[in-house]
Protein backbone atom coordinates (compact mmCIF):
# COMPACT_ATOMS: atom_id res chain seq x y z
CA UNK A 1 0.00 0.00 0.00
CA UNK A 2 3.27 2.39 0.42
CA UNK A 3 3.22 2.25 -3.68
CA UNK A 4 -0.21 4.52 -3.49
CA UNK A 5 0.39 6.75 -0.76
CA UNK A 6 3.66 7.42 -2.65
CA UNK A 7 2.00 8.01 -5.59
CA UNK A 8 -0.91 9.93 -4.04
CA UNK A 9 1.81 12.46 -1.99
CA UNK A 10 4.00 13.13 -4.88
CA UNK A 11 1.07 13.50 -7.14
CA UNK A 12 -0.74 15.99 -4.59
CA UNK A 13 0.94 19.32 -6.15
CA UNK A 14 -0.05 18.97 -9.41
CA UNK A 15 -3.82 17.73 -9.44
CA UNK A 16 -4.76 21.24 -10.31
CA UNK A 17 -1.66 22.07 -11.94
CA UNK A 18 -0.75 19.68 -14.54
CA UNK A 19 2.21 19.52 -16.22
CA UNK A 20 3.57 17.28 -19.13
CA UNK A 21 7.35 16.79 -18.36
CA UNK A 22 9.24 13.83 -16.31
CA UNK A 23 12.23 16.06 -14.58
CA UNK A 24 10.91 17.28 -11.83
CA UNK A 25 11.77 17.49 -8.01
CA UNK A 26 10.12 13.96 -6.84
CA UNK A 27 9.09 15.22 -3.48
CA UNK A 28 8.26 18.93 -2.99
CA UNK A 29 8.18 20.30 -0.02
CA UNK A 30 4.27 21.65 -1.08
CA UNK A 31 3.85 17.97 -1.24
CA UNK A 32 1.44 16.46 1.44
CA UNK A 33 -0.95 12.87 1.54
CA UNK A 34 -4.87 13.33 0.45
CA UNK A 35 -7.60 11.77 0.72
CA UNK A 36 -6.39 8.74 -1.10
CA UNK A 37 -3.77 8.12 1.40
CA UNK A 38 -6.50 8.78 4.74
CA UNK A 39 -8.64 6.16 2.79
CA UNK A 40 -5.92 2.97 1.66
CA UNK A 41 -4.95 2.91 5.59
CA UNK A 42 -9.14 3.00 6.36
CA UNK A 43 -9.16 -0.16 4.15
CA UNK A 44 -5.95 -1.28 5.14
CA UNK A 45 -7.39 -1.25 8.79
CA UNK A 46 -10.58 -2.90 8.02
CA UNK A 47 -8.92 -5.76 5.80
CA UNK A 48 -6.52 -6.04 9.20
CA UNK A 49 -8.94 -6.45 11.48
CA UNK A 50 -11.28 -8.85 10.51
CA UNK A 51 -8.46 -11.03 8.66
CA UNK A 52 -8.57 -13.22 11.57
CA UNK A 53 -12.16 -13.78 11.29
CA UNK A 54 -12.45 -14.89 7.63
CA UNK A 55 -13.14 -11.15 6.90
CA UNK A 56 -17.12 -11.01 8.21
CA UNK A 57 -18.55 -8.01 8.48
CA UNK A 58 -15.62 -6.93 5.87
CA UNK A 59 -18.45 -4.43 4.54
CA UNK A 60 -19.61 -2.72 7.71
CA UNK A 61 -16.09 -2.46 9.35
CA UNK A 62 -14.98 -0.69 6.05
CA UNK A 63 -17.48 1.74 7.18
CA UNK A 64 -16.96 2.17 10.23
CA UNK A 65 -13.04 2.56 9.47
CA UNK A 66 -13.75 5.41 6.65
CA UNK A 67 -15.80 7.35 9.32
CA UNK A 68 -13.48 7.14 11.95
CA UNK A 69 -10.57 8.26 9.43
CA UNK A 70 -12.53 10.56 7.95
CA UNK A 71 -13.10 12.26 11.12
CA UNK A 72 -9.82 12.16 12.30
CA UNK A 73 -8.31 14.20 8.80
CA UNK A 74 -11.48 16.23 7.74
CA UNK A 75 -10.10 18.40 5.30
CA UNK A 76 -7.99 16.06 2.92
CA UNK A 77 -9.77 16.94 -0.34
CA UNK A 78 -12.56 14.54 -0.52
CA UNK A 79 -15.17 14.62 -3.26
CA UNK A 80 -18.73 16.01 -2.11
CA UNK A 81 -20.43 13.19 -2.49
CA UNK A 82 -18.27 11.36 0.05
CA UNK A 83 -18.36 14.32 2.57
CA UNK A 84 -22.02 13.64 2.64
CA UNK A 85 -21.40 9.77 2.93
CA UNK A 86 -19.09 10.29 5.57
CA UNK A 87 -21.11 12.43 7.20
CA UNK A 88 -24.54 10.35 7.57
CA UNK A 89 -24.76 8.10 10.70
CA UNK A 90 -25.77 4.94 8.69
CA UNK A 91 -23.56 5.76 5.32
CA UNK A 92 -25.69 4.30 2.23
CA UNK A 93 -24.15 3.70 -1.22
CA UNK A 94 -24.61 6.82 -3.46
CA UNK A 95 -24.13 4.79 -6.93
CA UNK A 96 -20.41 6.18 -7.70
CA UNK A 97 -18.31 5.49 -10.23
CA UNK A 98 -16.10 8.03 -9.09
CA UNK A 99 -11.82 6.69 -9.01
CA UNK A 100 -11.86 7.11 -5.28
CA UNK A 101 -12.34 3.39 -5.34
CA UNK A 102 -9.58 2.61 -7.03
CA UNK A 103 -7.07 4.54 -5.44
CA UNK A 104 -7.87 3.00 -1.76
CA UNK A 105 -8.04 -0.38 -3.10
CA UNK A 106 -4.55 -1.43 -2.74
CA UNK A 107 -4.44 -3.29 0.71
CA UNK A 108 -6.50 -5.98 -0.90
CA UNK A 109 -4.28 -8.13 -2.92
CA UNK A 110 -1.76 -8.29 0.12
CA UNK A 111 -4.27 -10.37 2.29
CA UNK A 112 -6.25 -11.99 -0.65
CA UNK A 113 -5.14 -16.27 -0.89
CA UNK A 114 -6.30 -15.79 -4.41
CA UNK A 115 -7.35 -14.23 -7.37
CA UNK A 116 -11.24 -14.94 -6.83
CA UNK A 117 -10.62 -13.80 -3.39
CA UNK A 118 -9.03 -10.83 -4.61
CA UNK A 119 -12.47 -9.95 -6.39
CA UNK A 120 -14.67 -10.41 -3.51
CA UNK A 121 -12.55 -8.51 -1.08
CA UNK A 122 -12.41 -5.83 -3.32
CA UNK A 123 -16.28 -5.71 -4.01
CA UNK A 124 -16.98 -5.71 -0.18
CA UNK A 125 -14.75 -2.77 0.14
CA UNK A 126 -15.60 -0.77 -2.64
CA UNK A 127 -19.81 -1.39 -2.79
CA UNK A 128 -20.07 0.34 0.92
CA UNK A 129 -19.94 3.77 -1.38
CA UNK A 130 -19.23 2.99 -5.10
CA UNK A 131 -21.65 0.50 -5.87
CA UNK A 132 -22.00 1.43 -9.83
CA UNK A 133 -20.89 -1.44 -11.87
CA UNK A 134 -17.83 1.10 -13.09
CA UNK A 135 -16.92 2.06 -9.71
CA UNK A 136 -16.64 -1.84 -8.41
CA UNK A 137 -14.57 -2.39 -12.10
CA UNK A 138 -12.27 0.28 -11.20
CA UNK A 139 -11.15 -0.97 -8.19
CA UNK A 140 -11.27 -4.68 -8.86
CA UNK A 141 -8.76 -4.01 -12.27
CA UNK A 142 -6.72 -2.14 -10.22
CA UNK A 143 -6.58 -5.30 -7.02
CA UNK A 144 -6.01 -7.61 -9.90
CA UNK A 145 -3.22 -5.90 -11.36
CA UNK A 146 -1.62 -5.49 -8.34
CA UNK A 147 -2.25 -9.35 -7.44
CA UNK A 148 -0.76 -10.20 -10.26
CA UNK A 149 2.21 -8.00 -9.88
CA UNK A 150 2.28 -9.42 -6.71
CA UNK A 151 2.22 -13.21 -7.82
CA UNK A 152 5.31 -12.69 -10.62
CA UNK A 153 3.21 -12.23 -14.00
CA UNK A 154 4.56 -9.87 -16.26
CA UNK A 155 3.87 -6.82 -17.95
CA UNK A 156 2.41 -8.64 -20.85
CA UNK A 157 0.05 -11.47 -18.75
CA UNK A 158 -1.37 -8.14 -16.66
CA UNK A 159 -1.93 -6.50 -19.66
CA UNK A 160 -3.72 -9.04 -22.03
CA UNK A 161 -5.72 -10.15 -18.48
CA UNK A 162 -6.81 -6.74 -18.07
CA UNK A 163 -7.62 -5.81 -21.83
CA UNK A 164 -9.76 -9.22 -21.87
CA UNK A 165 -11.51 -8.43 -18.85
CA UNK A 166 -11.73 -4.96 -17.84
CA UNK A 167 -10.72 -2.16 -19.96
CA UNK A 168 -8.60 -1.96 -23.35
CA UNK A 169 -5.28 0.09 -22.70
CA UNK A 170 -4.13 1.50 -26.48
CA UNK A 171 -2.93 4.59 -25.80
CA UNK A 172 -0.16 6.73 -27.00
CA UNK A 173 2.43 8.43 -24.29
CA UNK A 174 2.61 11.59 -26.45
CA UNK A 175 -1.11 11.41 -27.16
CA UNK A 176 -2.36 11.31 -23.45
CA UNK A 177 0.26 14.48 -22.71
CA UNK A 178 -1.28 16.22 -25.25
CA UNK A 179 -4.83 15.44 -24.94
CA UNK A 180 -5.51 13.57 -21.42
CA UNK A 181 -6.94 15.81 -18.68
CA UNK A 182 -8.84 15.68 -15.66
CA UNK A 183 -11.04 13.11 -15.17
CA UNK A 184 -12.64 11.55 -11.63
CA UNK A 185 -14.38 8.85 -13.22
CA UNK A 186 -12.95 5.04 -12.99
CA UNK A 187 -13.63 4.31 -16.27
CA UNK A 188 -11.24 7.37 -17.59
CA UNK A 189 -8.49 7.37 -14.62
CA UNK A 190 -7.73 3.26 -14.16
CA UNK A 191 -6.74 2.26 -17.67
CA UNK A 192 -4.25 5.38 -18.44
CA UNK A 193 -2.81 4.74 -14.67
CA UNK A 194 -2.20 1.20 -15.61
CA UNK A 195 -0.88 1.99 -18.90
CA UNK A 196 0.98 4.39 -17.10
CA UNK A 197 2.72 1.47 -14.91
CA UNK A 198 3.13 -0.86 -18.30
CA UNK A 199 5.39 1.32 -19.76
CA UNK A 200 7.62 2.29 -17.21
CA UNK A 201 10.75 1.26 -16.37
CA UNK A 202 10.87 1.04 -12.87
CA UNK A 203 8.99 2.14 -9.87
CA UNK A 204 10.35 6.19 -10.07
CA UNK A 205 9.26 6.25 -13.15
CA UNK A 206 5.92 5.22 -13.23
CA UNK A 207 5.51 8.07 -10.75
CA UNK A 208 6.87 10.41 -13.27
CA UNK A 209 5.43 9.10 -16.44
CA UNK A 210 1.98 9.33 -14.44
CA UNK A 211 2.50 12.79 -13.14
CA UNK A 212 3.40 13.58 -16.89
CA UNK A 213 0.56 12.75 -18.46
CA UNK A 214 -2.18 15.19 -16.03
CA UNK A 215 -5.47 14.41 -14.90
CA UNK A 216 -6.34 13.68 -11.43
CA UNK A 217 -2.60 13.02 -10.66
CA UNK A 218 -2.56 12.33 -6.73
CA UNK A 219 -5.89 9.63 -7.60
CA UNK A 220 -3.67 8.37 -11.03
CA UNK A 221 -0.13 8.03 -9.33
CA UNK A 222 -1.90 6.29 -6.18
CA UNK A 223 -3.07 3.75 -8.72
CA UNK A 224 -0.34 2.85 -11.02
CA UNK A 225 2.08 3.19 -8.28
CA UNK A 226 0.56 0.60 -6.20
CA UNK A 227 0.94 -1.59 -9.47
CA UNK A 228 4.57 -0.42 -9.44
CA UNK A 229 5.64 -1.58 -6.26
CA UNK A 230 4.01 -4.95 -6.03
CA UNK A 231 5.66 -5.32 -9.80
CA UNK A 232 9.09 -3.45 -9.15
CA UNK A 233 9.44 -2.72 -4.90
CA UNK A 234 10.00 0.61 -4.18
CA UNK A 235 13.92 2.10 -3.65
CA UNK A 236 15.00 2.90 -0.16
CA UNK A 237 15.51 5.99 -0.66
CA UNK A 238 12.06 6.99 -2.01
CA UNK A 239 10.86 4.91 1.24
CA UNK A 240 12.32 7.14 3.19
CA UNK A 241 11.35 10.02 2.27
CA UNK A 242 7.77 9.26 1.67
CA UNK A 243 7.21 8.48 5.35
CA UNK A 244 8.58 12.08 6.45
CA UNK A 245 5.43 13.41 4.69
CA UNK A 246 3.07 11.29 6.90
CA UNK A 247 1.66 12.51 9.90
CA UNK A 248 2.93 10.71 13.60
CA UNK A 249 -0.51 9.11 13.73
CA UNK A 250 -0.10 7.34 10.09
CA UNK A 251 3.59 6.67 10.80
CA UNK A 252 3.43 4.66 13.47
CA UNK A 253 0.37 2.71 12.60
CA UNK A 254 2.47 1.68 8.82
CA UNK A 255 5.36 0.76 11.06
CA UNK A 256 3.66 -1.20 13.56
CA UNK A 257 1.44 -3.20 10.93
CA UNK A 258 2.55 -3.02 7.20
CA UNK A 259 6.08 -1.93 7.12
CA UNK A 260 6.89 -5.65 6.76
CA UNK A 261 4.47 -5.98 3.61
CA UNK A 262 6.26 -3.04 1.34
CA UNK A 263 8.28 -4.60 -1.22
CA UNK A 264 11.86 -2.24 -0.57
CA UNK A 265 14.54 -2.49 -2.64
CA UNK A 266 18.19 -1.99 -1.00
Amino acid sequence: MLGAIIGDIVGSIYEFSNINYKNFMLFDQGCFFTDDSVMTFAVAEALRKTKNKNFKNLSKQTVKEMKKFGELYPNKSYGLNFIKWLKQKHPKPYNSFGNGSAMRISPVPYVAKSLDEVKQLSKEVTIVSHNHIEGIKGAEATAVAIWLALNGKSKEDIKKYIEDNYYKLDFDYEDLIEHYSFNETCQNTVPQAIYCFLISNDFEDCVRTSVSIGGDTDTLCAISCAIAEAYYGIPKEIVNQALMFLDDRLYELYDKYYKTSTKVLN
